[in-house]
C-alpha cells in the first residue's frame, strides 16, 4: 500500500496537469474577436462596394468567422498601441481574441544557421515580457509560436538547446497571465514523431498551461491531427489541445518519389479549401476547439512572395470549402475531380 501511494505522489509531481480532463474546457462559451478590419473582411466591402456580389459571397465565408491575430516582430511600431487596439474593442464587445504569437526566429535552415544568435534570443525575451506587460489582466487565448518546435533542426547544432530555453522563457512569462489560456506550438500529424514533440513540449514548460496546438501552419485533416494530438496529451499528462482548421477542408498534399520518400506541398499547395469553422463542438473531448489559428487567404513566403492577402488564394479556400474531417471515399487529394498533379502544386 505504501509503495502504491509513493507511486501516485510521484506520477502527481511528473504531471501537475494530469486533471485537467476533468476541469471544464476554458473556450466552452466564449465569443471569440473577428477584427472588423481584417484584411478578409476589408476586402469583402471592397467587393461589396464594387457590386461583385459573388465573389463577395465567396470573401464572406473567411471575413464572417474569427481569426487568430498575428504579432511579431512585424508588430511595429507603437508595439503596445496596437496591442491594445486589439485587445480593446473585443473587451467592449465581450469577445475574446485569439493571439498567434510568432516572434522566435526562423527564417533559414542549414547547418550554419543561427536563428539570429544571442542577440536576438535577448530581443525576443524582452518581447516576450513586454507583451505579457501589454496583455496584463485581459482575457486571451494564445497560439505559441508555430512551426517554433518542428524547424530546430534547421538551426546549428550548438543553436538548438538555445532555442527550447528562448521558449521556456517565453512560455514562463505568458503562463503568469491570471486570464489567458495558452496552447504551445506541437506541429502536425504529418510532420514530426508524437514522442519527440512530447519531449519538446515536456522541456519548454507544457505543464505551465493549458496545452497545445496543431496543424498551426500545416493542411492534414482534423482526425488525423486529433489522432496524433492524443498520442502526445497520453506522453504530456492528459494535455488538452486545439487543431486549426483554416485550410483544411480538403487536406494535405503528399506524394511519393520514385525512392518512397514522401514529400509534402507545403508551399502554397493548389486548390486546398477552408474546413471546419471554429467550434468548441469537436470530435473528442480532449480537443478544446477547432480554431483558426492561420488566415486563410494569406500566400506564404516562398516563391518569391512575401506573406500577405493574396485574393485569388482567398478566393480558391472559400471556393473549395467543406467541412469534413477526414477524406471522403474515392477522393484524391481532397477532390472527386481528377486534376492534373500541377494543379496541386505537385512537379
Amino acid at each position: 500500500m505504501l509503495a502504491l501511494i509513493v507511486l501516485l505522489i510521484l506520477t502527481a509531481a511528473a504531471f501537475p496537469a494530469s486533471a485537467g480532463a476533468q476541469e471544464p474546457n476554458p473556450l466552452e462559451g466564449v465569443t471569440f474577436y473577428n477584427d472588423p478590419e481584417s484584411p478578409s473582411m476589408q476586402q469583402w466591402r471592397a467587393l461589396t462596394r464594387a457590386g461583385d456580389d459573388r465573389n463577395a459571397d465567396l470573401i464572406w465565408k473567411i471575413a464572417r468567422e474569427p481569426k487568430a491575430l498575428w504579432l511579431g516582430r512585424f508588430t511595429r511600431p507603437n508595439f503596445a498601441v496596437k496591442v491594445r487596439r486589439l485587445i480593446d474593442p473585443a473587451k467592449a464587445r465581450g469577445e475574446v481574441p485569439i493571439f498567434t504569437v510568432l516572434r522566435a526566429q526562423a527564417t533559414g535552415c542549414g547547418p550554419g544557421y543561427q536563428g539570429g544568435g544571442p542577440a536576438e534570443d535577448a530581443a525576443t525575451r524582452a518581447w516576450y515580457d513586454d507583451l505579457a506587460r501589454v496583455i496584463g489582466d485581459d482575457r486571451v487565448v494564445i497560439a505559441f509560436e508555430p512551426d517554433s518546435l518542428g524547424t530546430i533542426d534547421c538551426l546549428a547544432r550548438s543553436r538548438r538547446d538555445d532555442r527550447l530555453r528562448l521558449l521556456r522563457y517565453g512560455v514562463d512569462a505568458l503562463s503568469k497571465l491570471p486570464n489567458a489560456t495558452v496552447y504551445l506550438e506541437a506541429g502536425a500529424s504529418d510532420w514530426e514523431p508524437a514522442a519527440r514533440t512530447a519531449n519538446q513540449l515536456r522541456e519548454i514548460g507544457i505543464a505551465k498551461v493549458r496545452g497545445f496546438m496543431l496543424n498551426a501552419t500545416h493542411y492534414d485533416w482534423t482526425a488525423a491531427n486529433i489522432q496524433h494530438g492524443l498520442e502526445i496529451s497520453r506522453l504530456t499528462g492528459g494535455k488538452h489541445f486545439v487543431v486549426n482548421t483554416a485550410e483544411n477542408g480538403r487536406g494535405p498534399v503528399h506524394y511519393r518519389l520514385a525512392n518512397g520518400r514522401r514529400i509534402t506541398v507545403w508551399c502554397n499547395p493548389g486548390l486546398r479549401g477552408l474546413g471546419p469553422p471554429p467550434t468548441t463542438d469537436t470530435a473528442n473531448p480532449r480537443v478544446d476547439a477547432y480554431l483558426w489559428i492561420n488566415r486563410p487567404g494569406f500566400a506564404q513566403f516562398c516563391q518569391g512572395r512575401p506573406i500577405a492577402w493574396f485574393l485569388p488564394r482567398a478566393l480558391s479556400y472559400a471556393r473549395f470549402a467543406t467541412d469534413w474531417e477526414r477524406p471522403p471515399r474515392g477522393t484524391r487529394y481532397g477532390h472527386e475531380a481528377r486534376y492534373p498533379l500541377s494543379a496541386f502544386g505537385i512537379p
